[in-house]
């Protein structure tokens, strides 16, 4: 099999998933709804990529994040707010098995045995992960928290910037 091996990856609203591999040639499988991309990167290396394109750094989402909802551990990650991309991770970002699920493509998640979850996709595609379901719900719903945070400050300011005529630079 030729598999065609990406040295960069930019996370778009297409991104379903950063799955972390250990293989010799690449770090991640970034799924999208129409294949897979193979990327030397790490998932990790790929979101903090992400974060800067999105208007900020890593480090201050995750200091937000973790203001906002009290937690400090696998913290969700809005990636973009802008553009309505918010990612959690399925373990630490430190460890080497942390995979990152981007919150807006995900339909359903069932439980499959004990420790581990399935989650399915808006296109159908499922995703067996070694997470609880528990772990995953309790994922989705910080997401959730994050993303309605987000969303009112981002309202907020748009509607200053429309009822606030001092603000229109000429």
């Amino acid at each position: 099999m030729n598999t065609k091996v990406l040295t960069t990856y930019h996370v778009s609203k297409n991104t379903l998933a950063l799955l972390s591999v250990a293989h010799p040639d690449y770090s991640t499988v970034a799924l999208e709804p129409n294949g897979e991309f193979y990327i030397r990167d790490t998932p990790l290396q790929i979101l903090k990529k992400a974060c800067l394109i999105g208007g900020s750094n890593y480090d201050g989402r995750k200091a937000a994040v973790m203001y906002l909802l009290g937690a400090r551990q696998k913290l969700p990650i809005p990636i973009n707010p802008y553009e309505h991309i918010y990612a959690f991770p399925t373990h630490s970002p430190i460890q080497f098995e942390c995979s990152w699920i981007f919150y807006n493509h995900v339909r359903k998640i069932s439980p499959y045995h004990s420790k581990q979850s399935i989650i399915t996709f808006k296109n159908s595609h499922q995703l067996k992960l070694p997470v609880s379901y528990y772990t995953i719900e309790k994922q989705m719903q910080r997401t959730a928290q994050c993303i309605v945070h987000f969303s009112l400050l981002i309202s907020e300011k748009n509607d200053n910037l429309r009822t606030t005529p001092e603000l229109i630079l000429y």
